[in-house]
Parts: C-alpha cells; sequence; structure tokens
C-alpha cells in the first residue's frame, strides 16, 4: 500500500484530464459557496464582472449599495463598469487596492493625493474613469463620503464576498503607497514621476495583504465567507521590461499562490479555479478570441456552469447547466463576457494615450 494506491480519479492526469474531463471534479467543497438567501458582493478586475448577471438570473441576491436615485436612472450608466460591483468602486486590480478601500471606509486610511483637480473637474484618483465627477470640492467630499459609506456597507453586510485577484503591477504614491487602479496620466490626472511609482508586488506582500483585509474585513462582519478567483486574462501592459507574456506568467503564477495560501490558512475561505478551467491545457481554442486575450462567452459560461453547480440552487429542481444556457442567450451577457476588457478596464487605457 502507498499514499496513491486509493486516492480519487481526479488525482491523476490520465483518468481526469486525458481520458474524462469533468470540469465539476475541480472543485471539492463540503459546504454550498452560497446558500439560498445569502448576500453577495463580489469586487476584483474587469473578469469578476462577469458573474454578477449569472447570479441575479439564478435568483441570488446581489448586494448593491449604491445605486443612482430613480429620478436618474434614465441618465446613460458610468463608464469602465462602476455601476457592475456591489458599491461604484469600478475594477479592484490589486489586493492592496482593496485592503486600502476597506481601511479607507472605516476611516482608518486617508491617502494624501485624494484629488485631482482639472479646470472645474474634479476628479478621483482611485475612480479615475467616472463620467459625472464633482464641479467642486465641496461637491466631491459629499461624493466620496456618500462613495465610502456604500462601500462600509458592502463589507458589513455581506454574507458571501467574492474576490478576482487580477494583477501585481500597480503604480502607487510615494508619499503614502496610496494604490491607482490606473497610471496617473492614462485615464485622467497627470503623471509625475516625482510623486508616482511603478510597484510590482511579490507573493509575500500579496499573501500578507490579503490575510489582513479578511482579518480586518471580519472585524465588522465576523461570519463572512470568502471565495477568491484569479483573472484568466493576461495584462494589456506591463511597466516591467519583461515581454507581457513573462509578466502575464508572474502575475497569475503569484496570485495563484497567494490565493492558495491564504485559502488553506484561513476558515471559509474558498479557491474556486476560474482561471484553470479558462488557461488550462484541457481548454479549447474557443475559450480566447481572437486577439488570445479577451475570454469568449463560451468560457464565462463553462466557468459559471461550475460555480453554480457548487452552490445551493434558487429554483428547485432546475439545474444550472440549462439555467446557464439560457443566461447565454441574454444581451447583458453578451455584452459583459464578449471583449469586455476592452470596454470596461481601465487597464486597457494604457494603450489608448
Amino acid at each position: 500500500m502507498h499514499p496513491y494506491k486509493n486516492a480519487p480519479s481526479r488525482s491523476f492526469w490520465s483518468r481526469s484530464v486525458s481520458q474524462s474531463f469533468r470540469p465539476n471534479e475541480m472543485i471539492a467543497v463540503d459546504y454550498p459557496l452560497i446558500k439560498h438567501g445569502d448576500k453577495v458582493a463580489s469586487a476584483g478586475s474587469c473578469f469578476a464582472s462577469n458573474l454578477v448577471p449569472y447570479l441575479t438570473r439564478s435568483g441570488f441576491t446581489y448586494l448593491q449599495t449604491e445605486l443612482r436615485h430613480p429620478n436618474f436612472r434614465q441618465i446613460p450608466g458610468e463608464n469602465l463598469g462602476y455601476d457592475k460591483f456591489s458599491a461604484a468602486y469600478g475594477n479592484i486590480y490589486t489586493i492592496r487596492q482593496l485592503l486600502q478601500l476597506l481601511r479607507r471606509s472605516r476611516s482608518m486610511y486617508w491617502p494624501s493625493e485624494d484629488r485631482w483637480i482639472t479646470g472645474d473637474a474634479v476628479i478621483d484618483p482611485f475612480r479615475p474613469g467616472l463620467k459625472y465627477y464633482a464641479t467642486s470640492n465641496e461637491e466631491f467630499e459629499l461624493l466620496t463620503r456618500q462613495h465610502l459609506k456604500a462601500c462600509l456597507r458592502v463589507f458589513s453586510e455581506a454574507d458571501v464576498f467574492i474576490f478576482t485577484l487580477g494583477l501585481t503591477e500597480a503604480w502607487v504614491s510615494r508619499e503614502d503607497g496610496a494604490v491607482f487602479p490606473a497610471c496617473p496620466g492614462t485615464i485622467a490626472g497627470t503623471f509625475d514621476p516625482e510623486k508616482h511609482v511603478f510597484k510590482n508586488f511579490t507573493v509575500l506582500e500579496m499573501s500578507a495583504d490579503l490575510k489582513d483585509f479578511i482579518n480586518e474585513l471580519r472585524e465588522i462582519n465576523a461570519d463572512v465567507r470568502i471565495v477568491l478567483t484569479v483573472s484568466p486574462v493576461p495584462l494589456v501592459a506591463t511597466a516591467t521590461a519583461n515581454h507581457v507574456i513573462c509578466a502575464s506568467t508572474y502575475s497569475k503564477s503569484a496570485l495563484r499562490v497567494v490565493a492558495e495560501e491564504v485559502s488553506t490558512a484561513l476558515r471559509e475561505v474558498t479557491y474556486f479555479p476560474a482561471y484553470e478551467i479558462v488557461t488550462g491545457p484541457q481548454s479549447p481554442k474557443e475559450y480566447f478570441e481572437a486577439d488570445r486575450r479577451n475570454v469568449s462567452v463560451a468560457a464565462v459560461d463553462q466557468v459559471m456552469g461550475v460555480f453554480l453547480a457548487c452552490c445551493e440552487q434558487p429554483h428547485e429542481g432546475a439545474s444550472s447547466a440549462s439555467q446557464t444556457e439560457e443566461m447565454r442567450l441574454s444581451d447583458d451577457i453578451e455584452l459583459l463576457a464578449k471583449k469586455f476588457a476592452d470596454i470596461e478596464c481601465e487597464e486597457v487605457m494604457v494603450e489608448k494615450k
């Protein structure tokens, strides 16, 4: 006898990949990722916004605390996906950025470079793509307080918090380390090498940040469950000296290690293998668009089919497969999943400026 003798088929490449690959076998949890009645919140990179319509169409409760007033519902929505997350924080690419948002919402951290003034516009450096920006310091401070209050509600009220880890690269303030979602000057503001510096986070730094985030989150929401994923979308550009493929490989590998370390170390933190489903050697070529960067509708369908199979079904007797096929046909899924990075991400603006 030896340790491999009675191992399940999912432990062997020949049995679970070469011969009969079943994506549902890639995750084994002894509790539903989401239970009926749970309030679900999410944050992360562009890929994270794909799960929202699947969850809502499946009957789950997606927590949103920063909706526009009914009188303004007919006005076109915000740029860059600010309306698509639980609060209007938009894409959160790095773990440090998420940790700082939690601390800002708890009045534990105040970035020194908290606004950019350009003409009559007062721009939020941490939401630089807002279409409806403040036009005075007074209005900016009011809107920022309102936004951070909405963020605090998300952190305090969520039963399940899903975070998609996206990038290791970031631009930060030299003065206090504040992390910007995009390099200053690419969307708004002005890049100043005396103020702004490039940072490529290490595994050690990110693991510590993510543990700090979860521990501090549980100070205000003791029973929240965490689901971690890694975005399969490669970098649009790198500020390192490496080829963008090498930079992407480091970024995704480091994030995957962090997700494994933290999900192993902390209670009720689960890693969901969206990255492996889309990018693994078993994945068909059709899981990426022709540019080999944007994830296809078919790939998102597969990811969410597996995810929903790990959740308690809100609709009795409904299969996640049939729900997913029905949802795939909707316009909102198509818009979110097909080339969403070109539409939704601050990151892509690097190539446009």
